[in-house]
């Protein structure tokens, strides 16, 4: 799969998605990166501690967040997009649901769109990524945690993304899944879809799993957000272990040296 100018061999190996909240109230680092000299500074420290892409988002996604405009999440996330663009060599991913804000954010150098309700929030969004030929990752979502038979209804929502995908026309090889661990799901239900993670990459397509600091981990462990590495890393580890090709992460050196030790094993 290429995203931007780097090739990423999905079918072998994962790899780090290193977050940039630049917001002033997500869940674990709100108002930590946005201004624009702490933007650049973590994703130097970033790129330098091995991450493969960086992910910026502009608004929350949070449990209970606050919407913003999609003016304010632009003049949030298009600067730092246009910065990352000029002063570093590797691939960018914008956090967004919203058309408006990804066409702003790919004019911007963008190279991926990571969208958490899987091109179902906004009508436009298909046809602004396969314009584009971005690469997009579609996360499952629903607005309430009902489900009769979870997994299979999981991956038919799933369908219903790529059916949206290939009817606006974006290629096969553009999409990445998420099973979007954290949202529109219980606790129990988010331990089921990690454990079940083979189950959404044998619909065929790259998966992204995020699960870095999520409160499936402070529901398990019974700890803080900012106390969450190690259920991360094992999160980390398990997403090696069933294909993953992308983990989206806080922490990048140590989720990277988990992966790496979790491969070298499976290398024998």
């Amino acid at each position: 799969m290429l995203i931007g100018n780097k090739e990423f061999d999905t079918d072998h190996h994962t790899y780090i998605m290193g977050i940039l909240n630049v917001t002033p109230d997500s869940f674990s680092d709100g108002g930590k990166f946005n201004s624009l000299d702490r933007a650049l500074a973590h994703v130097q420290q970033m790129i330098e501690e091995g991450a493969d892409i960086i992910d910026i988002g502009g608004e929350s996604t949070r449990p209970g967040y606050q919407k913003i405009s999609e003016q304010e999440e632009i003049d949030r996330a298009v600067p730092v997009i246009e910065a990352v663009r000029k002063r570093f060599d590797i691939p960018i991913s914008l956090d967004t649901y919203k058309s408006a804000v990804a066409r702003e954010g790919l004019a911007a150098g963008a190279d991926l769109i990571n969208d958490i309700w899987g091109l179902k929030y906004d009508s436009q969004m298909a046809d602004v990524i396969a314009e584009s030929k971005a690469v997009c990752c579609l996360m499952h979502n629903r607005e309430t945690a009902r489900y009769k038979r979870f997994m299979p209804e999981l991956l038919d929502d799933m369908k219903e993304s790529l059916a949206k995908a290939q009817k606006a026309g974006i290629s096969k090889e553009k999409i990445i899944l998420d099973p979007g661990i954290g949202f529109g799901k219980t606790y129990e239900q988010n331990l089921t879809a990690l454990n079940h993670l083979e189950e959404l990459k044998g619909l065929g397509f790259p998966v992204l799993l995020g699960v870095s600091r999520k409160s499936v981990i402070g529901l398990t462990l019974d700890v803080p957000a900012g106390d969450r590495l190690a259920g991360t890393l094992a999160a980390t580890v398990l997403g090696v272990l069933k294909g993953c090709a992308f983990v989206r992460v806080h922490d990048v050196k140590e989720n990277l040296h988990a992966v790496k030790m979790t491969e070298a094993i499976l290398r024998g």
